[in-house]
């Protein structure tokens, strides 16, 4: 039996630096909290190490290796929010899809779905617990590893990013496949996403009960989307998930944690997405600062946004960068991070950089505000 099997969701050691959930909540922060997307990654030696002999998805199943991968990062770097070990894909596989992990390739469905008779494969009804109760013991035992030094954050990809998946059996620069049937097959796809977003609901109020303090909605694909096919069947599904969860969160007298939603490329939608129930907006590099902030108004919290490619710059170009992107994003109701993911191939040392440039930076301009 794994450690996360024998502990319990309660009696979590109290949290010692609150910096992430304060600025998430809007309220005021001596610095701007930062964490990094892909934090726990191949970027890591010992991350490698630890993953090097295991299966991904073997990797995603055991407790105790999603914790150890989540905590690697914090013990490297100050970071302000540990975000669980995990992978968007175990929502397709609690319905009962294969997906397996091909070296070189990446996330490969051994049978994706093809026709609208596939969808019968699926379950229609999924057990969170039975599913994805490994994802739940990871997170309580990472909520007791951390000691408090940290908030730990859940997450999900969303319905029309898992949609697109289990569609084109992999990753794709097109999505023609999964926009194919938004076009074919409209009524079928809404039933797709209606599932999903039921599963997903389930799957993030187990993560809070389990001991998540925020989570994150990981809409990766909205860019192949137009924006009146996000209109139609992304953004709905995303706010239903928000109003679900804070409703079955207050139903189950759990902590009514920070969400937050990132749709990567989706700036037409930033002023719906900002009354779509969310706390906080993540943002991809390829917007300003100062549009995102006229577009989604003074009510959330903004998270992001520096292009990951601007890692590889030598460390003092790297603090210029961040401290340009401080001043445009305002130190207060911001939680910096990069626009996407960290990338295999980059330095520790620069990660180390960056946190430490958002520390230095947004504490000398708020002692100067």
């Amino acid at each position: 039996m794994e450690d996360g099997e024998r502990l319990l969701p309660k009696g979590f050691p109290k949290l010692k630096n609150d910096t992430f959930l304060r600025a998430a909540r809007g309220e005021e922060t001596e610095h701007t909290p930062v964490w990094c997307m892909r934090q726990a990654g191949r970027y890591l030696p010992e991350f490698r190490e630890t993953r090097a002999a295991q299966d991904f998805f073997a990797t995603c199943r055991s407790p105790k290796l999603c914790c150890e991968l989540t905590l690697q990062p914090l013990r490297r770097f100050p970071l302000d929010a540990a975000i669980i070990f995990s992978d968007i894909l175990v929502v397709p596989q609690a319905l009962g899809m294969e997906v397996v992990m091909v070296p070189g390739k990446g996330p490969t469905f051994t049978e994706p779905l093809k026709e609208v008779e596939d969808l019968l494969k699926l379950r229609q009804k999924v057990d969170v617990t039975a599913e994805l109760g490994y994802v739940f013991q990871a997170i309580t035992l990472t909520r007791h590893s951390l000691e408090g030094r940290v908030p730990l954050i859940g997450f999900s990809g969303a319905p029309w990013t898992l949609m697109s998946y289990m569609i084109e059996g992999g990753g794709s620069t097109t999505m023609a496949k999964a926009k194919s049937w938004l076009y074919r097959h409209p009524e079928a796809s809404h039933r797709l996403l209606r599932l999903l977003a039921d599963v997903i609901t389930d799957y993030l109020v187990g993560q809070v009960a389990a001991g998540a303090q925020a989570l994150q909605l990981f809409e990766s694909h909205a860019g192949h989307l137009g924006p009146d096919q996000f209109q139609d069947f992304a953004l709905p599904y995303i706010r239903d998930i928000a109003q679900a969860v804070k409703s079955k969160l207050k139903e189950e007298a759990l902590p009514l944690v920070p969400m937050i939603i990132f749709a990567k490329d989706a700036h037409y939608a930033l002023h719906d997405l900002a009354h779509a129930g969310y706390e906080v907006i993540g943002l991809d590099w390829t917007i300003r600062p100062q549009e995102a902030r006229a577009q989604t108004g003074k009510d959330v919290t903004l998270q992001g946004n520096l292009d990951p490619c601007a890692l590889y710059a030598p460390k003092e170009k790297i603090g210029e960068l961040v401290k340009k992107m401080l001043e445009g994003f305002g130190t207060q109701r911001y939680i910096a991070n990069l626009g996407h993911g960290l990338y295999p191939d980059m330095s520790p040392e620069h990660v180390g950089a960056f946190v430490e440039a958002v520390h230095t930076h947004s504490r000398h301009i708020n002692k100067h505000s």
